[in-house]
């Protein structure tokens, strides 16, 4: 019977998840931008978190920060219907 080691980092089933601002080379997330604040957010509406968006952690605090903003003025609902 063979033994699966389910410990391998280097699985290929993985797929590499590039950040998605630093590889389009977006200079400035802003609140307004809202089709760059809906990649972060879930088809309800929640944040992503940075496992599953992929964002590097210095533009996950930058993306949270302006959809935070953005859900203040208005520019994106906090619950979608």
């Amino acid at each position: 019977m063979p033994i699966h080691n389910n410990n391998n980092k280097n699985n290929n089933n993985d797929k590499d998840k590039s950040c998605f601002i630093c590889k389009n080379n977006v200079k400035d997330v802003d609140y307004k931008d809202i089709e760059i604040l809906k990649r972060f957010t879930s088809a309800y509406g929640k944040i992503m978190p940075k496992k599953r968006s992929g964002a590097c952690t210095k533009h996950q605090k930058i993306v949270i920060r302006a959809i935070k903003q953005s859900r203040i003025m208005g520019f994106m609902p906090f619950v979608v219907e």
